[in-house]
């Protein structure tokens, strides 16, 4: 018996945990026709070759939501191993700094509460982000972004 197990592509994703001013977090809709459809997630993306994780939120949080944002500090990075993608998924605190989120890329946005999160379904690697939310929920401070 030869079986070869075929191994599934790897990308790094940068996602973003965005703060507003009262304390509430951006979630958003993936597409229904896309991969893990309806589901909710942290928004973010694909590393570009030459990006740092830090540039790669900024840029696809412009792109996929239209809003302004500050990087703040890491939060938590998680390999997971989906049957068709591994993923190296690095997510960090971030503070919503101007402009209305748009549904450019998504179906539905919502500001929710720490305590709202468990009510929407995210993809399985997005529980160990709630869980790390969780357990240090407190905003993150602003020094950094406001230097920017």
């Amino acid at each position: 018996m030869n079986q070869t197990s075929k191994i599934p592509p790897h990308k790094i994703i940068g996602a973003a945990v965005i703060w507003n001013q009262q304390g509430q977090i951006l979630i958003d809709r993936r597409p229904l026709g896309g991969q893990m459809g309806g589901l909710w997630e942290f928004p973010g993306g694909k590393i570009e070759p030459g990006e740092s994780i830090e540039e790669c939120i900024k840029r696809e949080i412009t792109e996929e939501l239209g809003i302004e944002i500050a990087v703040c500090e890491h939060l938590i990075t998680i390999d997971h191993t989906y049957s068709d993608l591994r993923i190296t998924l690095t997510a960090h605190h971030c503070q919503h700094l101007s402009g209305e989120p748009q549904t450019i890329e998504c179906d539905e946005i919502r500001w929710v509460w720490v305590d709202e999160l468990e009510n929407f379904t995210f993809p399985p690697a997005n529980t160990q982000i709630i869980k790390a939310i969780k357990k240090n929920s407190k905003q993150p401070l602003l020094e950094r972004s406001k230097q920017q």
